[in-house]
């Protein structure tokens, strides 16, 4: 009694089988190539798995193919082609909200300016000056992040009324960082006139 029951729980381990081929294929079929020998077979592991023969010039093709997309890259942020843009700044999504910040007067965008000159003006060993130089900051700053917010607001807007099926995730962001970039330094380069809605 013992022992059948024994037989029983052993009996199905010893008949599972892997099968590793991803197709089923039929055992009578032939494979269409001869057996190899398993010297032949372990001198092509080895050679599959060893590293290339001449890594100078593999390494040497490698830099080469990189400089040549990155040149294709800065050829198509300067020019606005969609093909060899980076990976951030592809699709229509991010066309439009370029096309919408590019078409605005943006306070964000003379910060840098205005920073030095605020800069330049606390430096000056006058208290009259330098008050009106911390006033300027805070004055500056508070107009930006009013800026950025109404921006916001009107691209969220914006973006949900002409892609409502598109992934929208971190195009807000994408286009309130381009804002504080000065208009002539902006990568890819603007492709709208101000004024020219999108």
């Amino acid at each position: 009694m013992f022992g059948s029951r024994s037989k029983e729980e052993k009996s199905p381990t010893g008949k599972v089988q892997v099968d590793l081929s991803k197709q089923p294929r039929d055992p009578e079929a032939p494979k269409g190539r001869p057996t190899p020998k398993r010297s032949e077979a372990q001198t092509q592991r080895r050679r599959a798995s060893s590293a290339p023969a001449d890594r100078k010039e593999a390494s040497k093709r490698q830099r080469e193919a990189r400089r040549a997309d990155l040149a294709r890259q800065r050829e198509a942020l300067a020019s606005g082609d969609e093909r060899y843009l980076p990976a951030r700044d592809k699709g229509p999504v991010r066309r439009f909200v370029r096309d919408f910040v590019d078409s605005r007067f943006c306070i964000a965008e003379f910060f840098l300016p205005l920073a030095v000159v605020i800069l330049v003006l606390s430096m000056v060993r006058i208290g009259s000056l330098q008050n009106i130089a911390l006033l300027l900051w805070l004055g500056v700053i508070v107009l930006i992040i009013v800026d950025s917010i109404g921006l916001a607001f009107r691209m969220k807007k914006q973006l949900n009324e002409r892609f409502p099926n598109e992934p929208k995730r971190g195009a807000v962001a994408y286009g309130l960082m381009r804002t504080l970039q000065m208009r002539r330094l902006r990568l890819p380069k603007p492709q709208v006139k101000r004024g020219e809605r999108p």
